[in-house]
């Protein structure tokens, strides 16, 4: 019985050294692929290396080679960076970078976004615009020409002069247009907004209240003015509130004395007049022997 169990023993065991062999040259094959693989990886990495970074993402990240002075480690992203665009393999999912004259693209040969320096137009990056077309500086892109608009002109205006419809007889009309859209740097320039041709109609009086234009200004000028002058605080009057007590008293003591000069200038000023007036009469009552 035991010896017919011999061959079994013999055989399993054989099978197991069979088994552990192709897992060692499994592990050695791997060594030597990737000599630095490092468990754990960290940051979306399937695989990576201490001295390299990633080697492979996980699923649907993108992997991309970012340069740190003289190397280049690998990084796993949920998108590409600025500059880069992106492409799905079956066995991996890569950034790739834009062309030189690209800030951002959707892939090789289509740019989003063109460096300083160059205009964007159907996807590439030039450095003049074709013809037919004219570059826009605040998007650098390839636009088209945008020309001058111009509205229907408006009804003539009643004939006036000065400002009034009355009084002449030789006058002007006018009649305006809007801008409906104004012209970029290479279009065609606006046209004139207004128009004036001379009128001729037939003379009549001016009412009281046409005064025209010069008339209507003489009279609000003089309702600023007036105005003015109300809104002006009497000066004197701030001054006065703004003076002391002994200051006024001084104040009012100079006044008394200037009344009293002034009253005996008038009493000698009446005095003289009154001798005079008196001379004068006495002269006309004489005989006329003693006016000689």
């Amino acid at each position: 019985m035991h010896l017919r169990l011999i061959p079994w023993f013999f055989i399993i065991l054989n099978f197991m050294e069979y088994i552990g062999s192709q897992n060692a040259s499994r592990g050695r094959r791997q060594r030597r692929m990737h000599p630095n693989v490092s468990q754990g990886c960290q940051g979306g990495c399937a695989t990576c290396s201490d001295y390299n970074g990633c080697l492979s993402c996980k699923p649907r990240l993108f992997f991309v080679l970012e340069r740190i002075g003289m190397k280049q480690i690998g990084v796993c992203l949920s998108s590409c960076p600025s500059g880069y665009y992106g492409t799905r393999y079956p066995d991996i999912n890569k950034c790739t970078k834009c062309k030189a004259d690209c800030d951002t693209c959707f892939n090789k040969n289509f740019c989003t976004k063109c460096k300083n320096g160059f205009y964007l137009h159907l996807g590439k990056c030039l450095d003049n615009c074709p013809e037919g077309l004219e570059a826009n500086n605040h998007t650098m892109e390839c636009v088209s020409i945008v020309h001058c608009e111009a509205s229907e002109w408006s009804p003539w205006s009643p004939c006036m002069k000065k400002g009034k419809t009355c009084g002449f007889k030789r006058g002007a009309e006018t009649r305006v247009r809007e801008i409906i859209q104004h012209p970029s740097a290479k279009g065609n320039l606006c046209p004139p907004t207004t128009e004036t041709r001379k009128c001729t109609v037939q003379r009549k009086k001016c009412q009281k209240g046409e005064r025209g234009k010069k008339g209507r200004e003489r009279k609000r000028k003089k309702l600023n003015k007036e105005e003015s002058k109300e809104a002006i605080p009497d000066s004197k009057g701030l001054e006065s509130s703004r003076e002391t007590p002994e200051q006024q008293e001084n104040k009012d003591k100079q006044q008394q004395k200037k009344r009293k000069v002034q009253d005996k200038q008038q009493k000698s000023v009446s005095v003289i007049t009154l001798a005079e007036g008196l001379t004068s009469v006495s002269q006309r009552t004489q005989p006329a022997q003693y006016r000689r």
